[in-house]
């Protein structure tokens, strides 16, 4: 059973009453329950939260933005659900100053084994981080991603310091 829990409100994605909630999971729901997607969870991505649930947040908001412009929502929802599927702290890892070069490649190469990819997937992964990364996207929805993903960072950032000035901030990931 999977939860996206964003801006306050949990978004039940089993929920059989919610279209919205079911074409979405329709989308990420052959990935969302792998192991390699799950593990995820296991890591600690932005303040306290897990990155399991930051690429569920990228995913959703993803999804909900390219359907509302018209463009490819299962390329946004499940590039935004891959985009960091990657197994390492990138604070302890000896590569912390090119980790922006070097995640999206290793979310690829991992993303690659868990399933096959359209193009405009795999160019979702490796360049979420544009525009860092080093080619221009040719998809908006890389655009999307990238963008939500920045969205998504900052929110979770603020959302934490703003629990912590109240004193509600967890010590443990959110799962």
């Amino acid at each position: 059973m999977i939860y996206i829990k964003a801006m306050g409100s949990k978004i039940r994605l089993d929920d059989e009453n919610s279209e919205l909630a079911q074409s979405f999971y329709d989308c990420i729901e052959d990935l969302a329950d792998t192991e390699m997607v799950q593990r995820l969870a296991e890591y600690r991505h932005h303040m306290d939260i897990s990155r399991l649930q930051h690429c569920l947040n990228v995913a959703y908001y993803s999804y909900l933005l390219a359907e509302k412009l018209g463009f490819d929502s299962r390329a946004a929802a499940r590039g935004g659900l891959l985009h960091d599927l990657f197994f390492y702290d990138y604070k302890t890892s000896g590569f912390r100053r090119h980790h922006k070069y070097i995640h999206p490649r290793q979310a690829l190469e991992n993303a690659r084994t868990l399933c096959e990819l359209t193009g405009k997937e795999e160019e979702i992964i490796l360049n979420h981080m544009w525009p860092s990364c080093t080619e221009t996207p040719r998809h908006i929805e890389t655009y999307i991603v990238s963008s939500v993903d920045k969205y998504c960072a900052t929110f979770e950032a603020v959302n934490f310091m703003l629990r912590k000035v109240s004193g509600r901030a967890g010590k443990t990931i959110n799962r």
